[in-house]
Formats: C-alpha cells, sequence, structure tokens
C-alpha cells in the first residue's frame, strides 16, 4: 500500500511547479512507469487496497482523537 501514499507524496503542488519541472517530474514519472517490473493489478483491485488504507487510517485517527 506504501506505493501509492509514496507517489502522492513526490507530486509537486500545481501552484508551485514551474511547467519546466512540472514537464521533468512528469516524464521521469511515465519512464519509471514504463520500466516497472511489478505485475499490473486490475482496477477494482487498486480501488480496493485504497479503500482499505482510508479505513485503516480513519480507524487509527479515531483511536488517537478518543
Amino acid at each position: 500500500m506504501n506505493d501509492i501514499t509514496d507517489t502522492l507524496k513526490h507530486e509537486p503542488a500545481a501552484q508551485t511547479a514551474t511547467d519546466a519541472a512540472y514537464e521533468q517530474w512528469f516524464r521521469e514519472k511515465v519512464t519509471r512507469s514504463l520500466h516497472d517490473t511489478r505485475p499490473a493489478i486490475a482496477h477494482d483491485e487498486a480501488m480496493a487496497q485504497v479503500e482499505a488504507e482510508l479505513m485503516r487510517r480513519r480507524a487509527s485517527a479515531a483511536t488517537i482523537h478518543c
């Protein structure tokens, strides 16, 4: 599940990224994706993983704030 959250952490903010920086970031992301050797997963499975991570975080936040 870390792949998704790690990806989100490294995306440049739209307000602060210059066109050139965004272009470089995008090209690097596409290149990494094209060279990724991990097996592809179905959209439904990816969404199930995201939902499970969100539920885990909500449960964790609920126990912290109680």
